[in-house]
Order: C-alpha cells, then sequence, then structure tokens
C-alpha cells in the first residue's frame, strides 16, 4: 500500500486529505481554513486600534464576572465590619457611583454590539442579493440553453440525419 504522502511516511504526519476534482465535489467534507465575517475582522481593527475600546472590553468582562461579585462581597463585609461604624450613607454613595459607571459600560457594549449585527446584517443581505442575482442569471442560461437545445433535436431531427 503507498501512502498519500510518501514525505509523511515513517514521520507519524497524517495522510492529505483527498482535495475535490470537480466543481461541487467534497464541498461538505473538505476541511476550509476558518475564515472571519468582514464585520467581525471590522470590529477586531477597531478594538486594536482603540484604548478606550480595549479598556471597556475588559472592564464590562470583569464586572460580568463572579470574581467581581466575590470581591464585593469581601470588600463589602470589610467595609461594614471593620473600616466604618456607620458605614451606609458613604457605601450608599460608592455603590451609586459605581452602578453609574457600570451602567454606562454596559450600554458601550450593547452599542458596539447593536452596531456589530447590523454591519453582519448588511454584509450578508448584499451577499444573499448577489448569490440571488448569480443564480437568477444562471437559471435564464440554463433556460435558454435547454430551450436551444429542444428546437436543434426534438423540433428539426431530419437535420441531424443529413
Amino acid at each position: 500500500m503507498v501512502p498519500a504522502n510518501p514525505s509523511a511516511e515513517g514521520s507519524g504526519a497524517s495522510p492529505v486529505p483527498p482535495q475535490p476534482s470537480g466543481p461541487g465535489e467534497g464541498r461538505h467534507t473538505a476541511p476550509r481554513a476558518l475564515q472571519h465575517h468582514p464585520a467581525v475582522l471590522e470590529q477586531q481593527q477597531q478594538q486594536v486600534h482603540s484604548v478606550e475600546l480595549r479598556l471597556a472590553d475588559r472592564i464590562t468582562a470583569f464586572a460580568g464576572s463572579m470574581k467581581f461579585v466575590y470581591l464585593h462581597v469581601v470588600m463589602f463585609a470589610i467595609w461594614m465590619l471593620f473600616i466604618e461604624k456607620s458605614p451606609w450613607p458613604t457605601l450608599t454613595l460608592i455603590v451609586s457611583l459605581e452602578a453609574i459607571f457600570l451602567s454606562t459600560f454596559v450600554m458601550i457594549g450593547q452599542n458596539r454590539q447593536a452596531a456589530f449585527q447590523q454591519a453582519k446584517a448588511d454584509h450578508d443581505f448584499t451577499e444573499q442579493e448577489l448569490e440571488l442575482k448569480t443564480n437568477t442569471q444562471l437559471t435564464r442560461e440554463i433556460h435558454t440553453l435547454t430551450a436551444e437545445l429542444h428546437k436543434r433535436f426534438l423540433e428539426n431531427p431530419a437535420r441531424q440525419q443529413s
């Protein structure tokens, strides 16, 4: 038996998977490189170039974690038990300020997610419209060719015999 990739013999490497030989063949089975949606790539570029977006993403990610909850439970317990005898006025002020900032970060994230979804939907719509136009044109061409073949071979069989 000859290996699919002779250079891989004895190296422990897996053989090269068969490549599709014609259009449509192997469409669902051939491995494809992971390609990101253009809206994802655009969002990644924005994040790379913006310190504010990276900071907002990190704060939002931390605020949405259980570490954030545990940290606050410990901080509030220490504050109420050891730092102030009457912690409620100061603690209320701090918690209110923190809520204002955290809600702002959440809204920033929601706005970015909405913009991302809209960009993705716009791109997908454009691609689907292009595919629909291509398919419509191909269908028209197939119909024209079928009509021409029908006309040549079925309506005028005498021309073929001579």
